[in-house]
This record gives C-alpha cells, sequence and structure tokens, in this order.
C-alpha cells in the first residue's frame, strides 16, 4: 500500500508522488547537452528524488549514470589527497558493482593504488570514459558536506580543466556532472570565513545556470491527489484541495507532502465521512505548526545565526515592508538559500504562509515568555455558555492590558511589538480548541489580518497602526470586504494609536452590512 512520503527520497512505486515530468524532461536537456550544474536548493526540497528519477529517466537511454553522496564521508578523508581519492573511486566501484559493469570495475582496481594525487586521479577518469561507450553521468549529492574544503575544490577543479579540455577534443571526461547541496558552489562565499578569500573564485563556473522550479505548482498537487483518490477510492474535489495546499505551501514540496500525510493518517481515521474538505487542510495545517519538526527547527536557527536576516524577516511579515527582490543582495541570497525567502513578481517576500505562520508563533512566543498576562487572559473568561469565543470581551480586556501595563516609557517597545503582544495575548485563549492564521495586507496602512478559527467558527481581527480618519475609513471598508469573502457578518478591529493624547475608545460600526467592533489601544 502506498504511503505519503516526508522523509528520504520518494519512490513512485511506494510512494504518493507529483508528476515532476515537465521538470525532469528540462533537467534531460541539460544532461543532454553536457551540461555541468548545480541543483542547490534548501533541505527536504526534493533535490535527491529529482535526481533518483532523473537517474532512472536517463539509464533507459545511452547512459551511464553513477549517483553518489558525500553525506557519509568522515572529517578524516578530507586531510589527505591520497585517501579522499581512494574513497571516491569506491564508491564509484560500489555503485558499478550494483550494476555489474566489470569492465570499469577492473579499471579502478587496476588504479586504486596508484592514485595518489588529482592528475592521477584524473588519468582514471579519462580511462574510464574513453573505454565506455555511454555517456557517464556523475551525480553528487550532499556537496555541502565537502564544499568549504580545499581538498574538494581541488577536485572541482581537476573536473573543470578535464571538462574544458574535452569541449576541444583534447581529453575524455563525464559527459555531465550534478552536484546537490543546499549552498551553490559557483559562490562559496556564504559558506567559507572572511579570512578564506583565495577560495572565493569558484573552480565551478563551467556550470550553466540551473532555473528549474523544484516547487509544485497546484496542477502538479493535482496529479499526487488524483493517484491518491483513485487508489483509496477517497472522495475529494482534486482541484480546489490542491489550490489549497499549494495557497499554504507555495509548493515547498516537504510541506505538500506533510500536509497530505496528515489528513491521510491522522484526520481521515477520525472522520466517519471518508473524504477531504478545506477544515482538513486548516486542521493539518494546524498540526504542523504544533509539530517540532527538524525543518521548522532549521527554519528558526537560521534565523537566530544571522540578526540581520531576523530583522529583515521581522520587517518583512511584521510590518509589512515592501522590498525589491535583487539576487545579488546577501542578505535576499542567504535567505533565499535556506528556504525562507523568495521572488515573488518581483517583491521579496517570505518563502510560504506556513513559514510565515511558523515565525509569527515563534515571535509571539518569545513576546509571550517575556510579559505576565495570566491576570487578563485567563481562558474560561472569555466562554460564553454556548461555548464559543466572546470576542468583544478579548478585545476590551486586551485594552484594559494595554491600558494599565504600559506607561510612556514603554512606548517604544508597543509601538515595535503592540501586534505581536495581541497575537500572544489570544494565544492561551484558543489554545487547544482553536487556531489563528495571520494574513499581512500589504497597503499604505499596513494591516495585520488574524483569522481565528474556534471550534467551527471563524473571527476576522484586523490589526492595524491609527493614521487618522481617512486611513480608519479604508480599513473599515477593506475589513468589510474581506469579511465578505469568508461569508461573515462580523468582524473586529483593534486600532494601535501610539499618540500621547490618544484615547482608549471602542465603537460599534455598520459597514457595507458588515457588523464591526472596534477598539483603540
Amino acid at each position: 500500500m502506498k504511503e505519503f512520503n516526508i522523509t528520504g527520497t520518494c519512490i513512485p512505486a511506494k510512494h504518493y508522488m507529483v508528476d515532476i515530468k515537465n521538470k525532469l524532461d528540462q533537467m534531460k536537456k541539460l544532461v543532454d547537452k553536457g551540461n555541468y550544474f548545480t541543483i542547490n536548493k534548501p533541505r527536504q526540497y526534493g533535490k535527491t528524488t529529482a535526481l533518483y528519477l532523473l537517474s532512472n529517466k536517463l539509464s533507459k537511454e545511452d547512459y551511464l549514470v553513477l549517483r553518489i553522496s558525500f553525506e557519509g564521508f568522515d572529517k578524516e578523508i578530507y586531510k589527505e589527497q591520497k585517501v579522499f581519492i581512494e574513497e571516491f573511486l569506491l564508491i564509484l566501484k560500489d555503485k558499478l558493482e550494483l550494476k555489474n559493469e566489470e569492465k570499469l570495475i577492473n579499471i579502478i582496481e587496476n588504479n586504486l593504488a596508484t592514485a595518489t594525487n588529482m592528475r592521477k586521479l584524473a588519468r582514471v577518469i579519462t580511462e574510464l570514459t574513453k573505454e565506455e561507450k555511454r555517456r557517464i553521468v556523475l551525480m553528487i549529492d550532499e556537496v555541502d558536506k565537502s564544499s568549504n574544503n580545499q581538498l574538494f575544490l581541488d577536485f572541482l577543479g581537476m573536473l573543470r580543466s578535464k571538462y574544458l579540455a574535452s569541449i576541444e577534443g583534447e581529453d575524455y571526461t563525464f559527459h555531465s556532472v550534478i552536484l546537490a547541496g543546499v549552498h551553490d558552489v559557483k559562490n562559496l562565499k556564504v559558506k567559507l570565513r572572511a579570512d578564506d578569500e583565495k577560495k572565493y573564485n569558484s573552480p565551478w563556473n563551467i556550470a550553466v545556470d540551473f532555473d528549474i522550479d523544484l516547487s509544485f505548482n497546484p496542477k502538479e498537487i493535482a496529479t499526487m491527489l488524483k493517484d491518491y483518490r483513485k487508489d483509496k477510492n477517497i472522495k475529494l474535489n482534486v482541484e480546489k484541495i490542491a489550490k489549497k495546499i499549494h495557497y499554504y505551501t507555495s509548493g515547498h514540496p516537504y510541506l505538500v507532502s506533510k500536509i497530505a500525510k496528515i489528513i491521510d493518517e491522522k484526520i481521515l481515521p477520525q472522520k466517519e465521512n471518508k473524504s477531504w474538505d478545506l477544515k482538513d487542510l486548516e486542521a493539518a495545517v494546524k498540526l504542523i505548526l504544533e509539530d517540532k519538526s527538524v525543518n521548522f527547527e532549521s527554519l528558526i536557527k537560521n534565523l537566530e545565526n544571522n540578526q540581520d536576516l531576523y530583522q529583515l524577516v521581522y520587517e518583512l511579515i511584521m510590518e509589512g515592508k515592501k522590498l525589491s527582490y535583487n539576487r545579488h543582495n546577501p542578505l535576499i541570497e542567504l535567505g533565499e538559500l535556506y528556504g525562507i525567502l523568495k521572488n515573488d513578481n518581483g517583491r521579496v517576500k517570505v518563502h510560504n504562509r506556513i513559514y510565515e505562520q511558523a515565525i509569527y508563533n515563534y515571535l509571539s512566543s518569545k513576546i509571550e515568555t517575556d510579559l505576565d498576562m495570566t491576570v487578563y487572559n485567563f481562558r474560561e473568561n472569555f466562554i460564553k455558555a454556548d461555548g464559543y469565543l466572546d470576542f468583544r470581551k478579548i478585545l476590551r480586556k486586551f485594552q484594559l492590558f494595554i491600558k494599565e501595563q504600559y506607561s510612556d516609557k514603554d512606548q517604544e517597545f508597543l509601538e515595535r511589538n503592540g501586534r505581536l503582544i495581541f497575537l500572544a495575548f489570544i494565544k492561551p485563549i484558543i489554545n487547544g480548541q482553536g487556531f489563528d492564521f495571520k494574513e499581512v495586507q500589504i497597503s499604505q496602512e499596513k494591516r495585520l489580518d488574524v483569522v481565528v478559527t474556534y471550534l467551527d467558527k471563524k473571527y476576522i481581527v484586523e490589526l492595524k497602526i491609527w493614521r487618522g480618519e481617512k486611513y480608519h475609513q479604508e480599513g473599515l471598508e477593506q475589513l468589510a470586504d474581506y469579511l465578505d469573502q469568508q461569508n461573515l457578518e462580523q468582524g473586529y478591529l483593534v486600532s494601535f494609536n501610539f499618540n500621547q493624547n490618544k484615547e482608549y475608545k471602542e465603537e460599534e460600526v455598520t459597514k457595507n452590512d458588515k457588523d464591526i467592533f472596534a477598539v483603540w489601544v
């Protein structure tokens, strides 16, 4: 029985998979041309699976594919050329043995003891590729394990020299070499220390650009869902579900499969009606955000380890900062390298809504641990007799909290963190029964919409900074439109007023037949 896979290589016979035929065809064209290239994508982004599927595709034609990984290489291997070369040749020999390539195995065995430097290794590669009539493709996964090591760079330099000589007809070498890792070895500045200037000029400048998008679009996601629906005889609207999965994930391969896996294995068994709906997606996203995954740990670690990147991401998601995308900006490049940022029609944005939410949750949690709100946000005080939330009471109590706890000296902190404080305030109230999801609305007033799902009801809260009556009226109009999109009649507005003579007040407004309860803090 197939399943959704979120660890390791995806195997078509074992796993429900997105059809990436179009991506593989583009990759094969690069190989057919004899190109050398690097697939540098964030972790858990489908690089290894793409190499596996490409290897299978090439092996059906006039290619001999040698697919290896540097993941298991011990650090000791990089201390001496002879040891590195021996290990590399032994790995090739292992792969050739699986393919019963006796002639090529003999070549390696005959040279194993004497190939003690890069020049002699180059001769072994010449002999291998000259002997073999098929085009040999070398794939090396997890090159990050080696790419900050000078010995590895010497190895790449040797391959580069052979490539240049071969295209002039003066040498034999691999038809194509593909490296895969997080970092692009054409630009090692990200990984190398400042005192390693001599390593900045990469020996891999022969590589062509790899512009193939490994993320999944809605149509590609739909291919996986159709396979699953047919196999399991499950009711689901493939197109609608695929679009919503893409809405949350922006096609991130790990997150796409993770959502599907959670619905199939954790949510569906609890339902009498064996079908998928949009509420299942919300529930799956909630479970993903509560899970302590390596993916999220890496996300937060990469932010904490680079305060400039942390600050940029904070400004993007909390303040609605508009920033033009420029791939030459080192900070943007770093954020994209780690899978945190992306180019969205010329603007820099956080890669996907789930990552945005994970960062929101992390930031608000940091605020929550620094503040004592327990006197104000005790959960039972806000539950009505019917079990639903009394959101007016929540907003009034939040207003009181700000009024009593923040004096003039706290205004700078409040102005910077006010919306995070609100998110931290409501978290204990909705935990267990609810789920809050944020939407940044990039506009002149930089508002932040919070969509709270509690039991089977939704509450829309708009958080904005007070910028005068004109923008307030525009905000009410926008909130009313958003409520209409969500098929809701009631909405809520929190305006943060940082003027010295501000008034803590509330009002009930009807806008475009929508009821809006507003408070000023």
